[in-house]
């Protein structure tokens, strides 16, 4: 099966890019407003971690869930539920009357934007292909980098507007609008899902994954805040026997005939699982950037939100330059694009380590390394994400879709989690000094990182793409995603 020239690609890529910067804006934008929540609802110091953690969690604990919806029951219209759902969830948390009702809306929002999260990128495998696709994850990229940064400011200028009197419920209540004009361009830019095979999610696989997932992301995302009491170590170290069970249950219903929930034999490849392990590592400096970047600028040295989230607009500016530069390379350099990017994301860490270490903090010195590190990591991303779609036949989208964006998330909570640690530790005595020498060791191990995955880049390159078709298990059962 080959990817189709959509017929209105301008729009039908703006719907799909609108999923993953959505996503993302709300990963961030409570982030800023819990001081409100906290002291108009009196919502205890636990709820308000819920109502930012919440969200996190079950996020990524469904995203393989979604993009398996999207190919068993068509990806436009899980999409657009995920749109629709997101909506009356926003709104539900908007008009939150306590803050047992806000953390229920924020987790149903999760929910909700794992459903849209997932179709995007697999709406892209299969309307657009060379350089059209390339464009495309180019522009993804963006999208996924300015979420979070938007995210935060957005949140910010809502909170100081109080719109109609609104406060903190404005962040929650915006999105009922936007969702409305997405389900409405939606509806007419995507195109009709094809005919699809009687085939139902595996419930097992679901109900495995999803308890491996969280019993991973949960501790991650609470158990810093909690002084990491017991239950986080003994959650972390339940996922494993849980995920040996996923797999277990996926490989016996390959066995049966059934489709799984996750096609092993697609993420066994070595130039697959390399590239998830690639994008796991890069993408847990990223996040662990944003937190501990904030709390160096804001805590350490004094200065504003509005100031530590402006600092990082040359990394999103870099980020998305980064992408929109590479697919116009020659396709001879893409082979050695994603460690090239690894490897300029290390040297900015490891310079703005070295130059914290010499006691230099100037902005001259932050803003362009930072503006490096972003474009590293986006030559890294976008290549090495055309690299994974590129490399398995359009009918396993799902599958790319699915682990890719869940590895994401879990990379993201490992980054903050183990770096955020890192710096808190070093930072304990209040003062520029102490926040300087965190930050510098921080950057540091991010540098090491960043070196690690552009080993990894470089060998997810060196491995064959995929197999020919007539190759490809027959005994998983996967409907055609084609739209005949």
């Amino acid at each position: 099966m080959t990817a189709t020239r959509p017929r209105h690609g301008g729009a039908l890529l703006a719907v799909l890019l609108m999923a993953p910067f959505l996503a993302q804006v709300d990963a961030t934008i409570a982030n800023v407003a819990t001081p409100a929540i906290q002291t108009d609802l009196g919502a205890s110091s636990a709820a308000v971690e819920l109502v930012v953690g919440g969200y996190l969690i079950a996020f990524a604990v469904l995203l393989i869930t979604g993009a398996r919806l999207g190919q068993t029951h068509g990806y436009k219209r899980i999409y657009m539920l995920g749109a629709a759902a997101f909506a009356a969830s926003s709104l539900l948390g908007g008009l939150a009357p306590n803050a047992t009702v806000l953390v229920a809306g924020r987790v149903l929002q999760g929910a909700s934007a794992a459903l849209m999260f997932p179709q995007a990128l697999t709406g892209m495998q299969l309307n657009f292909s060379g350089a059209q696709r390339a464009r495309a994850i180019g522009l993804y990229a963006i999208a996924l980098s300015s979420g979070a940064i938007t995210g935060q400011a957005l949140g910010g200028a809502l909170i100081t507007a109080d719109l109609g009197g609104t406060g903190w419920r404005s962040i929650f209540l915006i999105n009922v609008p936007v969702c409305a004009a997405i389900l409405a361009t939606a509806g007419r830019a995507l195109p009709p899902d094809g005919r699809r095979d009687a085939e139902r999610v595996h419930a097992l696989g679901v109900a495995t994954l999803s308890a491996s997932v969280l019993l991973i992301v949960l501790p991650l995302t609470l158990g810093r805040v909690d002084g990491w009491p017991a239950w986080t170590w003994m959650s972390l170290a339940a996922s494993g026997p849980v995920f040996v069970l996923f797999l277990l249950t996926q490989r016996a219903a390959a066995a049966r005939g059934r489709s799984p929930l996750v096609n092993l034999h697609v993420l066994a490849r070595p130039t697959i699982w390399l590239g998830l392990l690639t994008l796991m590592a890069a993408t847990a400096t990223y996040y662990a950037l944003l937190f501990t970047l904030a709390q160096y600028l804001q805590h350490g040295l004094g200065g504003s939100a509005l100031a530590s989230g402006l600092v990082l607009v040359p990394w999103v500016a870099a980020f998305g330059l980064a992408g929109q530069i590479t697919r116009r390379l020659p396709p001879r350099f893409g082979p050695v694009l994603p460690a090239a990017g690894c490897l300029l994301l290390a040297a900015a860490y490891l310079a703005l380590s070295g130059s914290l270490f010499a006691g230099v903090r100037a902005d001259a010195v932050l803003v362009p390394l930072l503006a490096a590190g972003g474009f590293g990591l986006g030559i890294q991303f976008s290549t090495l994400i055309g690299h994974l779609t590129n490399a398995v036949d359009p009918r396993y989208a799902p599958d790319i879709s699915g682990t890719s964006t869940t590895t994401l998330q879990i990379g993201g909570a490992l980054g903050v989690a183990a770096f955020g640690a890192i710096y808190l530790s070093l930072a304990a005595p209040a003062g520029a000094a102490p926040a300087t020498h965190a930050f510098a060791v921080t950057a540091l191990a991010m540098g090491a990182t960043a070196l690690a995955a552009a080993g990894t880049a470089w060998l997810t390159t060196r491995f064959r793409a995929y197999d020919e078709p007539e190759r490809q298990p027959r005994s998983v059962g996967r409907p055609s995603l084609s739209h005949r």
